[in-house]
């Protein structure tokens, strides 16, 4: 898939820009500041529904406006295209699809970006919550009934953890339907997740070998979020008053997290952080390349400030290996990498939120 044309209003330094995208590698370059990135969000914004800067979501909004607005062509390989819409205005996000209003889950759907950016090494170093994002984000893609199923687990969770902060004379007759649910969407969310991470676990070898080859073989570690092999609504109903004392529910798929190890690095703490760097976009690639084998064709693929982020020879690496597939890749940096020289790309410069075609 690609995105054929962009069209951004009022997204962070960007007032209004429309550019006509190509079906390989389109490069943005420009001064800090100027609006590169944002380029690459609305792509992100299309595909997850969220940023993947951090900050507060009214940060997005260009200053002094009071919603933003996103609108693309998507044109899938088997030729069918698609129009896409995303705004917000305050607190609220709208989707719009070939015209018609449809939910966030039913539009991002049909958008896939997968990201490698300055903050991506949160995926390994940062918070659980990273993980969880970066691997229910693959199943979402993968098992159509994950989004209702996932929304399921979150209502019970809420409603257990609500009567868990009523009091001490809650009854039971109220929470045990809860930890039924809780115990049933939740074996179906982890089973759904473990298949994914088997199917990923090749691609990560693949991509590991051709960037971190000096760490040898990888390992993926999985933590379900409770004890292993046992029924989670029993560890709910048996651990009811500890989490009463904490106010919340401290077992689950809520709780869950997953771990790449290398033979040479077996722990996090092991790797520097340009490994840590590297190791994300290990994840980010294989991703794609799952994808690309579950859906038929490959998504679109941003490299944000890639010249900062990796050396030339790793550059040369991911820019060769991403040239050897159909994928349309969105990459942004102060000047042209240098290993694209002299290569087949389009190319924009892009100053105070303006655009301007180069190549």
């Amino acid at each position: 898939m690609r995105l054929e044309r962009l069209h951004l209003q009022k997204l962070r330094c960007v007032s209004d820009l429309n550019l006509e995208l190509a079906p390989g590698f389109n490069v943005l370059v420009g001064a800090n500041g100027a609006g590169k990135t944002s380029v690459l969000e609305a792509a992100f914004l299309l595909s997850h529904g969220r940023s993947f800067r951090s900050g507060a979501r009214e940060a997005l909004v260009q200053r002094g406006e009071v919603g933003l607005n996103i609108f693309s062509v998507v044109r899938h390989d088997d030729g069918i295209a698609h129009r896409l819409g995303l705004g917000r205005e305050g607190a609220r996000w709208d989707g719009r699809l070939d015209g018609a209003d449809v939910p966030l889950g039913e539009l991002i759907r049909e958008c896939v970006v997968v990201c490698f950016e300055p903050g991506s090494h949160a995926l390994i170093a940062g918070a659980a919550e990273e993980r969880r994002r970066f691997l229910d984000w693959g199943v979402f893609h993968v098992e159509h009934e994950f989004l209702v199923i996932w929304r399921r687990y979150q209502r019970a969770l809420k409603q257990r953890n609500s009567l868990l902060r009523a009091g001490p004379a809650f009854d039971e007759s109220l929470i045990v339907p809860w930890e039924v649910e809780l115990g049933r969407t939740g074996a179906l969310i982890d089973q759904w997740r473990r298949a994914y991470l088997d199917a990923l676990l090749p691609f990560l070898k693949e991509q590991a070998a051709l960037l971190l080859p000096e760490l040898g073989y990888v390992e993926l570690r999985y933590r379900c979020g409770w004890a292993e092999n046992e029924d989670l609504a029993g560890v709910l109903a048996s651990q009811r008053f500890r989490d009463q004392s904490r106010g919340h529910t401290t077992s689950g798929v809520h709780r869950a997290d997953w771990s790449i190890s290398f033979q040479l690095a077996p722990q996090r703490e092991h790797l520097s952080r340009g490994q840590e760097k590297l190791t994300a976009l290990v994840c980010v690639l294989a991703q794609a390349w799952l994808d690309a084998r579950h859906r038929g064709e490959w998504p679109i693929v941003c490299l944000d400030d890639l010249a900062s982020e990796l050396d030339q020879v790793h550059q040369a690496a991911v820019v060769n290996s991403l040239r050897a597939t159909p994928a349309q890749v969105l990459i942004s940096g102060t000047e042209l990498p240098r290993v694209l020289e002299h290569q087949p790309i389009r190319m924009f410069h892009v100053e105070q939120g303006q655009l301007t075609p180069l190549l």
